[in-house]
Protein backbone atom coordinates (compact mmCIF):
# COMPACT_ATOMS: atom_id res chain seq x y z
CA UNK A 1 0.00 0.00 0.00
CA UNK A 2 2.85 2.12 0.94
CA UNK A 3 4.65 1.63 -2.48
CA UNK A 4 1.79 2.16 -4.19
CA UNK A 5 0.41 5.26 -2.65
CA UNK A 6 4.20 6.58 -2.80
CA UNK A 7 3.93 6.14 -6.71
CA UNK A 8 0.42 7.94 -6.63
CA UNK A 9 1.51 11.17 -4.90
CA UNK A 10 4.61 10.96 -7.17
CA UNK A 11 2.42 11.36 -10.47
CA UNK A 12 0.57 13.54 -8.66
CA UNK A 13 3.55 16.03 -7.93
CA UNK A 14 4.97 15.31 -11.62
CA UNK A 15 1.56 16.42 -13.16
CA UNK A 16 1.27 19.67 -11.11
CA UNK A 17 4.88 20.68 -11.78
CA UNK A 18 4.54 19.95 -15.58
CA UNK A 19 1.47 22.57 -15.58
CA UNK A 20 -1.63 20.09 -15.65
CA UNK A 21 -4.71 21.78 -14.49
CA UNK A 22 -6.17 20.16 -11.13
CA UNK A 23 -9.73 19.58 -12.84
CA UNK A 24 -7.35 16.78 -15.00
CA UNK A 25 -5.16 15.71 -12.53
CA UNK A 26 -7.57 12.58 -10.80
CA UNK A 27 -8.06 11.46 -14.67
CA UNK A 28 -4.60 11.99 -15.52
CA UNK A 29 -2.80 10.75 -12.61
CA UNK A 30 -5.04 6.96 -12.81
CA UNK A 31 -4.31 6.28 -16.53
CA UNK A 32 -0.67 7.27 -15.42
CA UNK A 33 0.01 5.44 -12.55
CA UNK A 34 -1.60 2.69 -14.59
CA UNK A 35 1.09 2.88 -17.61
CA UNK A 36 4.01 2.90 -14.34
CA UNK A 37 2.81 0.15 -12.57
CA UNK A 38 2.55 -2.07 -16.09
CA UNK A 39 5.91 -0.88 -16.73
CA UNK A 40 7.55 -1.57 -13.33
CA UNK A 41 5.66 -5.52 -13.43
CA UNK A 42 7.41 -6.01 -16.71
CA UNK A 43 10.87 -4.77 -15.20
CA UNK A 44 10.44 -6.79 -11.87
CA UNK A 45 9.44 -9.94 -14.33
CA UNK A 46 12.37 -9.45 -16.37
CA UNK A 47 14.63 -9.10 -13.39
CA UNK A 48 13.49 -12.61 -11.53
CA UNK A 49 13.87 -13.91 -15.47
CA UNK A 50 17.60 -12.85 -15.40
CA UNK A 51 18.22 -14.01 -11.68
CA UNK A 52 16.49 -17.62 -12.58
CA UNK A 53 18.50 -18.22 -15.82
CA UNK A 54 21.80 -16.90 -13.91
CA UNK A 55 21.28 -19.83 -10.92
CA UNK A 56 20.36 -22.19 -13.40
CA UNK A 57 23.73 -21.81 -15.60
CA UNK A 58 25.52 -21.48 -12.69
CA UNK A 59 24.10 -25.32 -11.47
CA UNK A 60 24.63 -26.56 -15.07
CA UNK A 61 28.39 -25.87 -14.95
CA UNK A 62 28.72 -27.53 -11.87
CA UNK A 63 27.01 -30.26 -12.70
CA UNK A 64 25.01 -31.34 -16.13
CA UNK A 65 20.99 -31.53 -15.15
CA UNK A 66 18.80 -32.94 -18.01
CA UNK A 67 15.77 -31.26 -16.17
CA UNK A 68 17.31 -27.61 -16.64
CA UNK A 69 18.35 -28.40 -20.41
CA UNK A 70 14.82 -29.25 -21.22
CA UNK A 71 13.88 -26.06 -19.34
CA UNK A 72 16.17 -23.93 -21.53
CA UNK A 73 15.08 -25.14 -24.59
CA UNK A 74 11.55 -25.09 -24.29
CA UNK A 75 11.76 -21.32 -22.83
CA UNK A 76 9.79 -22.43 -19.48
CA UNK A 77 11.81 -19.50 -17.32
CA UNK A 78 10.68 -16.59 -19.65
CA UNK A 79 7.11 -18.47 -19.65
CA UNK A 80 7.00 -18.61 -15.67
CA UNK A 81 7.85 -14.97 -15.52
CA UNK A 82 5.75 -13.77 -17.92
CA UNK A 83 2.70 -14.47 -15.17
CA UNK A 84 4.39 -11.63 -12.47
CA UNK A 85 3.22 -8.85 -14.69
CA UNK A 86 -0.48 -9.22 -14.70
CA UNK A 87 -0.25 -10.48 -10.72
CA UNK A 88 1.18 -6.74 -9.81
CA UNK A 89 -1.00 -5.06 -11.90
CA UNK A 90 -3.97 -6.66 -10.25
CA UNK A 91 -2.52 -5.83 -6.69
CA UNK A 92 -1.96 -2.38 -8.15
CA UNK A 93 -5.14 -1.79 -9.60
CA UNK A 94 -7.46 -0.35 -6.57
CA UNK A 95 -4.81 2.63 -6.18
CA UNK A 96 -5.66 3.63 -9.71
CA UNK A 97 -9.14 3.41 -10.22
CA UNK A 98 -11.92 3.45 -7.89
CA UNK A 99 -13.56 -0.45 -8.11
CA UNK A 100 -16.82 0.69 -9.32
CA UNK A 101 -15.43 2.49 -12.67
CA UNK A 102 -15.60 1.24 -16.13
CA UNK A 103 -11.80 1.53 -16.19
CA UNK A 104 -10.69 -0.17 -13.41
CA UNK A 105 -13.83 -3.34 -14.34
CA UNK A 106 -12.20 -3.62 -17.86
CA UNK A 107 -8.72 -3.35 -16.52
CA UNK A 108 -9.28 -5.77 -14.66
CA UNK A 109 -10.62 -8.21 -17.29
CA UNK A 110 -7.38 -7.74 -19.76
CA UNK A 111 -5.10 -8.46 -16.52
CA UNK A 112 -7.32 -11.63 -15.47
CA UNK A 113 -7.31 -12.97 -19.35
CA UNK A 114 -3.76 -11.78 -19.85
CA UNK A 115 -2.78 -14.07 -16.67
CA UNK A 116 -4.46 -17.60 -17.70
CA UNK A 117 -2.93 -17.56 -21.36
CA UNK A 118 0.50 -16.82 -19.47
CA UNK A 119 -0.46 -19.53 -17.23
CA UNK A 120 -1.59 -21.89 -20.20
CA UNK A 121 1.37 -21.01 -21.73
CA UNK A 122 3.85 -21.73 -18.74
CA UNK A 123 2.42 -24.78 -18.01
CA UNK A 124 2.40 -26.01 -21.79
CA UNK A 125 6.10 -25.78 -21.45
CA UNK A 126 6.31 -27.38 -18.09
CA UNK A 127 4.49 -30.30 -19.66
CA UNK A 128 6.61 -30.43 -22.74
CA UNK A 129 9.89 -30.32 -20.32
CA UNK A 130 8.42 -32.97 -17.96
CA UNK A 131 7.35 -35.30 -20.96
CA UNK A 132 11.21 -35.21 -22.31
CA UNK A 133 12.07 -36.21 -18.55
CA UNK A 134 9.88 -39.25 -18.89
CA UNK A 135 11.11 -40.45 -21.50
CA UNK A 136 15.05 -40.55 -20.70
CA UNK A 137 13.44 -42.67 -17.72
CA UNK A 138 14.27 -46.49 -18.08
CA UNK A 139 11.04 -47.43 -16.27
CA UNK A 140 8.65 -44.97 -18.09
CA UNK A 141 10.19 -44.39 -21.49
CA UNK A 142 8.33 -47.10 -22.79
CA UNK A 143 5.40 -46.36 -20.86
CA UNK A 144 2.84 -44.11 -23.17
CA UNK A 145 3.42 -41.02 -21.09
CA UNK A 146 2.46 -38.74 -23.56
CA UNK A 147 -1.14 -39.56 -23.95
CA UNK A 148 -1.44 -38.79 -19.89
CA UNK A 149 0.37 -35.63 -20.83
CA UNK A 150 -1.86 -34.95 -23.30
CA UNK A 151 -5.03 -35.74 -20.88
CA UNK A 152 -3.59 -33.48 -18.75
CA UNK A 153 -3.41 -30.73 -20.92
CA UNK A 154 -6.76 -31.10 -22.00
CA UNK A 155 -8.31 -30.45 -18.74
CA UNK A 156 -6.50 -27.93 -17.89
CA UNK A 157 -7.16 -25.78 -20.83
CA UNK A 158 -10.66 -26.70 -20.81
CA UNK A 159 -11.13 -25.43 -17.39
CA UNK A 160 -9.08 -22.15 -18.05
CA UNK A 161 -10.95 -21.83 -21.11
CA UNK A 162 -14.38 -21.96 -18.45
CA UNK A 163 -12.61 -19.76 -16.46
CA UNK A 164 -12.07 -17.41 -18.93
CA UNK A 165 -15.03 -17.20 -20.32
CA UNK A 166 -16.50 -16.68 -16.73
CA UNK A 167 -14.79 -13.51 -16.63
CA UNK A 168 -16.08 -11.93 -19.97
CA UNK A 169 -19.39 -12.42 -18.78
CA UNK A 170 -19.07 -11.75 -15.22
CA UNK A 171 -20.81 -15.34 -14.02
CA UNK A 172 -19.42 -17.76 -11.68
CA UNK A 173 -17.53 -20.61 -13.30
CA UNK A 174 -19.42 -22.73 -11.15
CA UNK A 175 -22.02 -21.71 -13.07
CA UNK A 176 -21.05 -22.67 -16.33
CA UNK A 177 -19.92 -25.95 -15.84
CA UNK A 178 -23.68 -26.76 -14.48
CA UNK A 179 -25.18 -25.30 -17.93
CA UNK A 180 -22.42 -28.49 -19.60
CA UNK A 181 -24.41 -30.60 -18.28
CA UNK A 182 -27.48 -29.85 -20.81
CA UNK A 183 -24.76 -30.32 -23.84
CA UNK A 184 -22.80 -33.47 -22.72
CA UNK A 185 -24.25 -35.62 -25.33
CA UNK A 186 -22.55 -32.75 -27.69
CA UNK A 187 -19.83 -33.15 -26.14
CA UNK A 188 -19.83 -36.58 -26.23
CA UNK A 189 -19.99 -36.61 -29.95
CA UNK A 190 -17.76 -34.09 -30.79
CA UNK A 191 -15.00 -35.57 -28.07
CA UNK A 192 -15.87 -38.98 -28.70
CA UNK A 193 -12.32 -40.14 -30.48
CA UNK A 194 -10.79 -38.24 -27.11
CA UNK A 195 -13.07 -39.74 -24.86
CA UNK A 196 -12.33 -43.60 -26.70
CA UNK A 197 -8.44 -42.77 -26.99
CA UNK A 198 -8.24 -41.52 -23.26
CA UNK A 199 -10.18 -45.22 -21.85
CA UNK A 200 -7.40 -47.32 -24.14
CA UNK A 201 -4.59 -45.60 -23.52
CA UNK A 202 -5.10 -45.74 -19.71
CA UNK A 203 -5.97 -49.57 -20.48
CA UNK A 204 -2.80 -49.54 -22.78
CA UNK A 205 -0.70 -48.48 -20.07
CA UNK A 206 -2.21 -50.46 -17.01
CA UNK A 207 -2.23 -53.51 -18.82
CA UNK A 208 1.55 -52.69 -20.76
CA UNK A 209 0.34 -54.09 -24.19
CA UNK A 210 2.11 -51.64 -25.89
CA UNK A 211 5.50 -49.65 -26.01
CA UNK A 212 7.18 -47.00 -28.27
CA UNK A 213 9.78 -49.71 -29.97
CA UNK A 214 7.47 -52.48 -30.19
CA UNK A 215 7.41 -54.24 -33.33
CA UNK A 216 3.50 -54.79 -34.10
CA UNK A 217 1.14 -56.61 -36.70
CA UNK A 218 -2.25 -55.70 -37.27
CA UNK A 219 -3.28 -57.29 -41.13
CA UNK A 220 -6.73 -55.41 -40.85
CA UNK A 221 -5.43 -52.39 -40.75
CA UNK A 222 -1.94 -53.24 -42.60
CA UNK A 223 0.53 -52.43 -39.97
CA UNK A 224 3.81 -54.76 -39.76
CA UNK A 225 6.39 -52.34 -38.10
CA UNK A 226 7.69 -50.48 -34.99
CA UNK A 227 5.60 -48.09 -32.66
CA UNK A 228 6.92 -44.64 -32.96
CA UNK A 229 4.47 -42.27 -31.16
CA UNK A 230 1.41 -43.51 -28.40
CA UNK A 231 -0.59 -40.51 -28.06
CA UNK A 232 -4.11 -39.54 -27.04
CA UNK A 233 -5.76 -39.87 -30.16
CA UNK A 234 -3.71 -42.00 -32.57
CA UNK A 235 -0.80 -45.03 -32.95
CA UNK A 236 2.05 -44.21 -35.23
CA UNK A 237 3.48 -47.14 -36.72
CA UNK A 238 6.49 -47.35 -39.24
CA UNK A 239 6.09 -49.79 -41.54
CA UNK A 240 9.17 -52.05 -42.66
CA UNK A 241 8.64 -50.03 -46.02
CA UNK A 242 8.65 -46.93 -43.86
CA UNK A 243 5.34 -46.18 -44.59
CA UNK A 244 3.31 -44.43 -41.20
CA UNK A 245 0.20 -46.14 -40.20
CA UNK A 246 -2.07 -44.14 -37.89
CA UNK A 247 -4.73 -46.22 -35.82
CA UNK A 248 -7.07 -44.88 -32.96
CA UNK A 249 -5.77 -46.29 -29.55
CA UNK A 250 -9.25 -47.88 -29.38
CA UNK A 251 -8.64 -49.81 -32.41
CA UNK A 252 -5.74 -51.65 -30.66
CA UNK A 253 -8.12 -52.63 -27.47
CA UNK A 254 -11.51 -53.67 -29.23
CA UNK A 255 -9.42 -55.25 -31.95
CA UNK A 256 -6.63 -57.81 -32.02
CA UNK A 257 -2.58 -57.62 -32.96
CA UNK A 258 0.29 -59.41 -32.34
CA UNK A 259 3.22 -57.56 -30.76
CA UNK A 260 6.88 -58.79 -30.76
CA UNK A 261 8.61 -57.33 -27.66
CA UNK A 262 10.65 -59.97 -27.26
CA UNK A 263 12.17 -60.85 -30.36
CA UNK A 264 11.23 -61.41 -34.12
CA UNK A 265 10.49 -64.80 -34.64
CA UNK A 266 12.40 -67.03 -37.28
CA UNK A 267 10.96 -70.03 -38.96
CA UNK A 268 11.94 -71.39 -41.21
CA UNK A 269 13.17 -74.82 -42.92
CA UNK A 270 14.75 -77.07 -45.20
CA UNK A 271 13.01 -80.72 -46.97
CA UNK A 272 15.91 -83.22 -46.03
CA UNK A 273 15.65 -86.41 -48.31
CA UNK A 274 14.65 -89.53 -46.09
CA UNK A 275 16.91 -91.93 -48.11
CA UNK A 276 19.97 -89.92 -46.24
CA UNK A 277 18.29 -90.36 -42.57
CA UNK A 278 20.58 -93.73 -41.36
CA UNK A 279 21.66 -94.43 -37.60
CA UNK A 280 24.99 -93.46 -36.47
CA UNK A 281 27.84 -96.14 -36.18
CA UNK A 282 30.47 -95.46 -33.71
CA UNK A 283 33.04 -94.95 -36.61
CA UNK A 284 30.68 -91.86 -37.88
CA UNK A 285 30.60 -90.57 -34.19
CA UNK A 286 33.75 -90.66 -34.05
CA UNK A 287 34.40 -88.45 -36.90
CA UNK A 288 32.16 -86.05 -35.99
CA UNK A 289 33.34 -85.94 -32.81
CA UNK A 290 36.63 -83.82 -34.78
CA UNK A 291 34.01 -81.70 -36.23
CA UNK A 292 33.12 -79.47 -33.20
CA UNK A 293 34.34 -79.83 -29.75
CA UNK A 294 30.57 -79.44 -28.23
CA UNK A 295 29.17 -81.69 -30.02
CA UNK A 296 31.88 -83.94 -29.25
CA UNK A 297 31.20 -83.41 -25.62
CA UNK A 298 27.57 -84.10 -26.55
CA UNK A 299 28.39 -86.96 -28.14
CA UNK A 300 31.00 -88.21 -25.31
CA UNK A 301 28.28 -87.51 -22.87
CA UNK A 302 25.32 -89.49 -24.50
CA UNK A 303 27.96 -92.23 -25.08
CA UNK A 304 27.84 -92.48 -21.16
CA UNK A 305 24.55 -92.33 -20.47
CA UNK A 306 23.70 -95.04 -23.10
CA UNK A 307 26.25 -97.58 -21.48
CA UNK A 308 24.84 -96.86 -17.93
CA UNK A 309 21.06 -97.59 -19.67
CA UNK A 310 19.92 -93.66 -18.80
CA UNK A 311 18.96 -92.68 -22.07
CA UNK A 312 17.24 -89.35 -22.08
CA UNK A 313 16.93 -87.72 -25.57
CA UNK A 314 14.50 -85.13 -24.29
CA UNK A 315 14.89 -82.93 -21.31
CA UNK A 316 18.10 -84.13 -19.87
CA UNK A 317 19.04 -84.08 -16.34
CA UNK A 318 22.45 -83.61 -17.16
CA UNK A 319 21.11 -80.67 -19.25
CA UNK A 320 22.42 -81.60 -22.39
CA UNK A 321 19.98 -80.39 -25.72
CA UNK A 322 17.34 -81.90 -27.23
CA UNK A 323 18.47 -84.60 -30.04
CA UNK A 324 20.10 -88.21 -30.29
CA UNK A 325 23.05 -89.94 -30.77
CA UNK A 326 21.06 -92.93 -32.67
CA UNK A 327 20.83 -91.29 -35.89
CA UNK A 328 22.43 -88.63 -38.34
CA UNK A 329 19.39 -86.32 -38.48
CA UNK A 330 19.40 -86.53 -34.74
CA UNK A 331 22.79 -85.63 -34.36
CA UNK A 332 22.64 -82.84 -36.23
CA UNK A 333 19.65 -81.64 -34.48
CA UNK A 334 21.53 -81.42 -31.68
CA UNK A 335 24.15 -79.69 -33.54
CA UNK A 336 22.12 -76.87 -34.29
CA UNK A 337 20.60 -76.68 -31.39
CA UNK A 338 23.46 -76.10 -29.45
CA UNK A 339 24.63 -73.20 -32.57
CA UNK A 340 21.26 -71.47 -31.65
CA UNK A 341 21.81 -71.41 -27.96
CA UNK A 342 25.74 -69.55 -28.51
CA UNK A 343 24.43 -67.31 -31.16
CA UNK A 344 24.35 -63.54 -29.98
CA UNK A 345 21.69 -62.51 -31.59
CA UNK A 346 19.25 -65.80 -30.88
CA UNK A 347 16.94 -64.50 -27.72
CA UNK A 348 17.72 -67.45 -25.04
CA UNK A 349 14.60 -66.02 -23.12
CA UNK A 350 12.11 -67.12 -25.54
CA UNK A 351 11.48 -70.76 -27.23
CA UNK A 352 14.28 -72.32 -29.40
CA UNK A 353 13.79 -75.28 -30.49
CA UNK A 354 15.28 -77.75 -34.18
CA UNK A 355 12.12 -79.79 -35.00
CA UNK A 356 10.98 -81.90 -37.54
CA UNK A 357 7.59 -81.53 -39.78
CA UNK A 358 5.45 -83.97 -40.92
CA UNK A 359 6.36 -85.98 -43.61
CA UNK A 360 6.02 -84.55 -47.22
CA UNK A 361 5.98 -85.66 -50.71
CA UNK A 362 9.64 -84.62 -51.19
CA UNK A 363 11.19 -85.87 -48.02
CA UNK A 364 10.98 -84.65 -44.49
CA UNK A 365 10.84 -80.63 -43.21
CA UNK A 366 13.64 -79.82 -40.43
CA UNK A 367 12.48 -76.32 -39.00
CA UNK A 368 14.94 -73.67 -37.04
CA UNK A 369 12.20 -71.98 -34.52
CA UNK A 370 13.68 -69.52 -32.78
CA UNK A 371 13.20 -65.40 -31.78
CA UNK A 372 15.83 -62.73 -33.09
CA UNK A 373 16.48 -60.41 -30.11
CA UNK A 374 17.38 -57.42 -32.51
CA UNK A 375 13.73 -56.26 -34.11
CA UNK A 376 15.75 -53.90 -36.81
CA UNK A 377 14.34 -55.40 -39.69
CA UNK A 378 17.69 -55.66 -41.97
CA UNK A 379 19.42 -56.81 -38.00
CA UNK A 380 16.68 -59.89 -38.50
CA UNK A 381 16.70 -60.47 -41.90
CA UNK A 382 20.22 -60.62 -41.77
CA UNK A 383 20.57 -62.81 -38.80
CA UNK A 384 17.62 -65.16 -40.30
CA UNK A 385 19.77 -65.65 -43.92
CA UNK A 386 22.90 -66.20 -41.27
CA UNK A 387 21.28 -69.20 -39.26
CA UNK A 388 19.69 -70.99 -42.52
CA UNK A 389 22.94 -70.12 -44.27
CA UNK A 390 25.13 -72.27 -42.11
CA UNK A 391 22.12 -74.88 -41.66
CA UNK A 392 22.63 -76.09 -45.17
CA UNK A 393 26.42 -75.80 -45.34
CA UNK A 394 26.66 -77.92 -42.68
CA UNK A 395 24.27 -80.83 -43.83
CA UNK A 396 26.49 -82.95 -45.47
CA UNK A 397 28.77 -83.29 -42.65
CA UNK A 398 26.01 -85.17 -41.58
CA UNK A 399 25.36 -87.09 -44.64
CA UNK A 400 22.03 -85.05 -45.25
CA UNK A 401 21.19 -83.36 -47.91
CA UNK A 402 18.24 -81.22 -48.72
CA UNK A 403 15.70 -81.69 -51.67
CA UNK A 404 15.99 -79.89 -54.85
CA UNK A 405 14.07 -80.09 -58.24
CA UNK A 406 16.10 -81.73 -60.97
CA UNK A 407 16.35 -78.40 -63.62
CA UNK A 408 17.84 -78.61 -67.26
CA UNK A 409 21.59 -78.35 -66.08
CA UNK A 410 21.18 -81.40 -63.64
CA UNK A 411 20.12 -83.39 -66.21
CA UNK A 412 22.68 -82.37 -68.53
CA UNK A 413 25.17 -82.99 -65.81
CA UNK A 414 23.47 -86.67 -64.89
CA UNK A 415 23.72 -87.34 -69.00
CA UNK A 416 27.30 -86.39 -69.24
CA UNK A 417 28.07 -88.41 -65.60
CA UNK A 418 26.34 -91.88 -67.00
CA UNK A 419 28.20 -91.61 -70.06
CA UNK A 420 31.58 -92.20 -68.07
CA UNK A 421 32.92 -90.77 -71.50
CA UNK A 422 33.83 -86.74 -69.66
CA UNK A 423 36.12 -85.97 -67.22
CA UNK A 424 34.45 -84.57 -64.38
CA UNK A 425 37.23 -82.15 -63.38
CA UNK A 426 35.80 -80.42 -66.50
CA UNK A 427 32.08 -80.24 -65.24
CA UNK A 428 30.84 -76.92 -63.87
CA UNK A 429 28.28 -76.86 -61.74
CA UNK A 430 28.35 -80.49 -59.59
CA UNK A 431 27.47 -80.19 -56.29
CA UNK A 432 30.78 -80.28 -54.64
CA UNK A 433 29.95 -83.16 -52.34
CA UNK A 434 28.32 -85.47 -55.07
CA UNK A 435 32.37 -87.01 -55.99
CA UNK A 436 35.01 -88.49 -54.20
CA UNK A 437 36.83 -86.50 -56.34
CA UNK A 438 36.22 -83.39 -54.95
CA UNK A 439 37.07 -81.66 -52.38
CA UNK A 440 35.30 -81.29 -49.30
CA UNK A 441 35.19 -79.11 -47.06
CA UNK A 442 33.90 -80.61 -44.10
CA UNK A 443 36.34 -84.21 -44.84
CA UNK A 444 37.86 -83.36 -41.34
CA UNK A 445 40.78 -85.77 -41.70
CA UNK A 446 42.20 -83.28 -44.53
CA UNK A 447 42.07 -80.49 -42.52
CA UNK A 448 41.08 -78.32 -39.37
CA UNK A 449 37.65 -77.62 -38.13
CA UNK A 450 38.65 -74.08 -37.38
CA UNK A 451 39.04 -73.18 -41.31
CA UNK A 452 35.48 -74.53 -42.21
CA UNK A 453 33.29 -74.60 -38.87
CA UNK A 454 31.96 -70.99 -38.60
CA UNK A 455 30.94 -69.84 -34.98
CA UNK A 456 27.85 -67.65 -34.61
Amino acid sequence: NDFALTILFGIKKFLAWIGIPSHMLDKMDELLFLIVIVIIAFIVAGIVHAVLVHLAKKILKRKRVGFFESMFKYGVFRKLTAIIPPLMVSALLPFAFSKDSAWFILSEKITWIYFFIALIISVNAILNTVGDELKKNKQLKNRPMKGFIQIFRVVFYCVVVIVIISILINKSPLNLITGLGAFTAVLMLVFKDTILGLVAGVMISEDDMLRIGDWIEMPQNNINGTVIDISLDVVKVQNFDNTIVTVPPYSLVSGSFINWRGGRRIMREYTLKLDYIKPCTPEFLEKMKAFDKELAQFITEKQKQAADGKVANTDNPEGLVNGTIDTNLGLFRAYMSMYLRHHPFVSKELLLMVRTLPPVANGLPVQIYCFSSNKNWPSYESIQAEIMEHFVSVLPAFELYPFQNADARDMILSSYIESAKVDLSTLIGIPWHTTVTQSNPFDVEKQEVQDTHPKA
